[in-house]
């Protein structure tokens, strides 16, 4: 027996103290607080915790988020039957629908709060269409629908800033007379300065080990080998007390300058002063209300408190909203979009020179929407998977990221997205990767992250034109290119790439008003320089595609 079967099996409340609701609660649902868990005494309640294995192989998942997850499950089922909360725990290698089926079947129908992700909702239909699984309404979230709808309206295109500037005059938060604090609903203009080592950014902290914790990372060392990624057990928050000590560490030393910094990247520091609350936020370890409102308590520049509070309640609100009324971005407004066939279909997720065979989906899991405007359908380079590119700032970012499972919100769109976007990788294949290689990572906020706004696939359903740069906007956002063996200013490939994608994609971006100055520029551009961009680019995807490095001395020259 585990030391987690005994502890649990020893905390484990008695089982004849009057009949109990059987609550499902799920992985990402990992909250006393929330749903028909929150609604019921201890005595009255007991839950249905499941490890799939068939959902631990679906997708090549970083190891990290793997042990995240299950570390913080196993640790929820104690804390509740400590509380005096029933758990059954059930370890399976049954699809979730199939496992669950079985335990339904013999504690009776299941109360559930319904699943943020579309994926596990679809999945799940079965059950609730033979009566044995009910869906309450989702707590975790801080807006609703109807807010959505009143905000930013109830047809696409959708616009972040007008539900953001909503809310706030609805709720009146960082507010007064009617008027947004500071003059200005967003702040961002102040928050865009480059680091240059000053101040010191905080070190990312480490938390206590539990036996707990420590048999769930041999199990996935051990069972799951061909899963990507660093596991590293001392920065891994598993318990309840793990959870606040990172917020507590996050206000008191990252939101100060967070704000002025929040869009700095550096190969000294992967962080900076971003908070990383983002995946335990995302399984409910923390709560958004409960951060939102000691955000709004916090002495701190009011650039950070509202570039803090714009995020959690502006943008992370607004992408959930996005994805569930375009039904997982597969429905634009009544087009509807190809999807996928499998998880990862559009072409296996690559790894090592391997490609990942996930199991056969389960019935109503399909691998999202194919859905790509500009018709980009490169296969993403297996640079991502960690084959050096030659590019500093993008072998700097993939390392932090199959390290330790996160980088920043900047340099997944900036350097990551930005990247792949330049090269016309495919959406789906850049979103797959995203969604096995973030621990923080679910569908809901990585489609429209990636898919919508990274690679502008859906067009401008709710993002006004593509995030696009050349090699200018890293120089004075990063150090990455002082280390790196491009310059910016004269051979940096993606000076010339950055040309070459407006270039290839004139015509279908002509009607965008944003971009009408740079491609009145490129329409500007002698023609030998646009000759040399489109060779550049034929160049750089070639060679990446191919697991090669980029070199200057490999990079085509003027004619």
């Amino acid at each position: 027996m585990s030391h987690f079967d005994s502890a649990l099996k020893k905390a484990m409340p008695r089982q004849n103290r009057g009949s109990r609701r059987w609550v499902l609660v799920l992985w990402d649902q990992l909250s006393g607080e929330l749903g028909p868990l929150g609604g019921l005494e201890p005595g009255e309640a007991g839950i249905v915790l499941l490890e799939s294995g068939e959902w631990l192989r679906r997708r090549p998942w970083h190891k990290q988020r793997i042990a995240l997850i299950l570390a913080n499950q196993r640790h929820f089922a104690l804390e509740q039957a400590r509380r005096g909360v029933a758990v059954r725990y059930v370890r399976s290698d049954l699809p979730p629908a199939k496992a669950l089926l079985l335990v339904a079947r013999e504690l009776g129908p299941l109360l559930a709060m319904e699943p943020a992700e579309r994926e596990l909702r679809a999945e799940l239909a079965p059950l609730r269409e033979k009566k044995l699984l009910s869906f309450s309404p989702h707590t975790g979230w801080l807006t609703t629908r109807q807010q959505f709808e009143k905000g930013a309206g109830s047809r696409p295109p959708w616009r972040m800033d007008a539900f953001y500037r909503h809310l706030r005059r609805e709720t009146g938060i960082l507010m007064k007379d009617g008027k947004p604090l500071g003059g200005q609903y967003s702040l961002d203009a102040e928050n865009r300065e480059p680091w240059r080592g000053s101040p010191t950014p905080p070190e990312f902290p480490g938390f206590p080990t539990s036996r707990i914790k420590e048999e769930v990372c041999k199990a996935v060392e051990r069972d799951l080998t061909d899963h990507p990624g660093a596991l590293d057990p001392a920065s891994l928050p598993a318990t309840a007390q793990d959870a606040q000590a990172l917020w507590e560490w996050a206000k008191s030393e990252c939101l100060t300058h967070f704000g002025t910094y929040e869009d700095a990247m550096s190969t000294r520091s992967s962080g900076l002063f971003h908070t990383r609350v983002s995946s335990l936020l995302n399984i409910h370890r923390l709560l958004p209300e409960k951060l939102l409102q000691e955000t709004l308590e916090l002495d701190i520049p009011l650039n950070s408190k509202e570039g803090f509070v714009r995020q959690l309640l502006g943008w992370r609100e607004f992408v959930k909203h996005v994805h569930d009324a375009t039904d997982g971005l597969r429905n634009l407004d009544g087009k509807e979009q190809t999807t996928a066939t499998t998880p990862g279909d559009a072409g296996y997720a690559r790894w090592a020179g391997r490609k990942w065979k996930a199991p056969k989906p389960p019935p109503g899991v399909d691998g999202g929407s194919l859905a790509s405007v500009l018709g980009a359908d490169e296969p993403l380079p297996t640079a991502f998977w960690g084959t050096p590119s030659g590019m500093n700032c993008l072998d700097t970012v993939v390392r932090s990221v199959w390290d330790t499972g996160w980088s920043h919100h900047i340099t997944r769109l900036m350097v990551l997205s930005n990247i792949a976007a330049l090269l016309d990788v495919s959406p789906r294949e850049l979103t797959d990767w995203f969604w096995v290689a973030y621990t923080d990572a679910w569908d809901w906020v990585v489609e429209p992250n990636v898919l919508g706004m990274g690679k502008f696939a859906v067009g401008e359903v709710f993002t006004t034109k593509p995030y696009i740069a050349g090699s200018a906007y890293l120089d004075r956002m990063s150090d990455y290119c002082k280390s790196c063996r491009f310059s910016p200013k004269t051979n940096c490939p993606l000076k010339r790439l950055y040309w070459a994608y407006l270039q290839r994609h004139e015509k279908a971006l002509s009607s965008n008003r944003r971009l009408l100055p740079v491609l009145r520029s490129l329409q500007k551009r002698k023609a030998s320089d646009r000759r040399l961009d489109a060779r550049t680019w034929e160049w750089a995807q070639r060679t990446l595609r191919d697991g090669g490095e980029l070199t200057p001395e490999d990079a085509p020259g003027p004619e």
